[in-house]
């Protein structure tokens, strides 16, 4: 960053945004955590967790179906006729610890298959209505403490549009380099940054020190090497779950973490383990293991959800891949999650159970699952502010009573 960027680009570059006044709900309970975990680019639902008794299923693809649990790199069986990808191996020690539940043919009603549409109604939280904000600061809205500092952080190259509104939020790619530097890559340009902040005294300079101040603490309490506990292994790809562990455990009290992973627009080539598809669930699956196991007890008062913004279609296309669907699998990881299920009700792959004679039909909107982790998890009173005109229906039961 130069110095000749104004101070209104220096805060957005830094991912802090402006806060805005709200009402507030009290937060008198022990500090509990949401970690979202953003699959772009339409996840195969129907690979990574297989409907293996239903024969439609295997007739639509021919040499791409995942073969049963009995059969040769096979299905690890789970409830109900349903197995997970081989290459998610790592997460069926808490699928059967009852650590992990899988909620099928969940996803948005919407009927688009637009990435761009999709991603936007995903994380707005309205369904055909791409509203400003998104529903993650909507929910940060209802909170009494706007001011702490990575209340809300995403590890990625900018702020989502899920945490984009009044309410402040950081977005880091890596604890160890967050803060300000110059064009030639020279840090040092922080305490510049600073006694500019300082002359002034409106609300854009507030939040010029609230962010200094906040890279400042985040190398002090997380910036040296980090060492994952308890032997946890993160793959190549799990950086991103790394830095939201290592937040929490240096004692900041992160409430809502967002975390990217891309690469499951799989067009072409989903036919085996060593697929594109098949490394990117292996990396998914080692990277959620991982966290799991680094956190330790902190697991407890965490809770992770996995979503993506459509499936993919049943039948292979003519590249040994999926074209862009509907339904689709959301993942609930954590000590909070009832889990060792396989939750939702299935509709069946027959074709007349199709939607539009050609996906998964969508029969738990995600919405509903995001409403229990909020309600039952993040104790959150209502989610009437959240997702407007939305009313959700209660009975999944994803989160144990307290």
């Amino acid at each position: 960053m130069t110095m000749t960027l104004t101070r209104r680009h220096f805060i957005q570059t830094a991912g802090l945004l402006l806060v805005g006044s709200s009402g507030a709900r009290a937060t008198t309970s022990p500090r509990k955590t949401l970690v979202c975990v953003c699959l772009r680019g339409g996840l195969d639902g129907l690979s990574a967790v297989v409907p293996h008794t239903d024969g439609a299923y295997f007739d639509a693809r021919p040499s791409i179906a995942i073969p049963p649990p009995d059969q040769p790199d096979g299905a690890l069986p789970l409830a109900d006729g349903f197995g997970l990808h081989p290459r998610l191996g790592a997460l069926l020690p808490l699928y059967r610890a009852q650590q992990l539940a899988i909620v099928h043919a969940a996803g948005s009603p919407h009927p688009t298959r637009s990435h761009f549409e999709a991603q936007d109604y995903l994380e707005t939280g309205v369904p055909g209505n791409a509203l400003i904000d998104g529903w993650l600061n909507r929910y940060l809205a209802l909170g009494a403490e706007h001011d702490r500092p990575l209340r809300a952080v995403a590890i990625a190259d900018a702020v989502p549009r899920a945490l984009r509104g009044p309410v402040s939020v950081i977005a880091m790619n890596d604890t160890s380099g967050f803060g300000v530097r110059s064009a030639d890559g020279r840090a040092g340009r922080a305490a510049a940054f600073l006694s500019l902040y300082e002359k002034a005294n409106d609300q854009l300079s507030h939040a010029g020190v609230r962010a200094l101040d906040t890279m400042r603490e985040v190398k002090e309490r997380a910036g040296s090497r980090y060492t994952p506990a308890n032997g946890a292994t993160y793959p190549r790809g799990g950086a991103r779950f790394m830095q939201v562990a290592r937040l929490i455990k240096a004692g900041f009290d992160v409430e809502i973490a967002w975390i990217e992973m891309g690469g499951w627009d799989t067009h072409v080539g989903q036919h085996g383990p060593k697929s594109a598809l098949g490394r990117s669930l292996w990396t998914l699956g080692a990277s959620l293991a991982a966290f799991y196991t680094d956190m330790g007890p902190l697991m407890d008062s965490t809770a992770v959800v996995t979503f993506s913004e459509f499936g993919r279609a049943l039948h292979q296309n003519g590249t040994s891949g999926t074209d862009h669907g509907h339904g689709n699998v959301m993942f609930l990881m954590g000590g909070p999650v009832a889990g060792g299920r396989v939750v939702g009700e299935w509709p069946g792959l027959a074709p007349e159970r199709l939607y539009r004679g050609r996906d998964l039909e969508v029969t738990t909107d995600y919405r509903r699952v995001l409403s229990e982790l909020l309600t039952k998890h993040m104790d959150l009173p209502s989610v009437a502010q959240v997702f407007p005109g939305f009313t959700p229906e209660p009975g999944l039961d994803l989160i144990r009573p307290a």
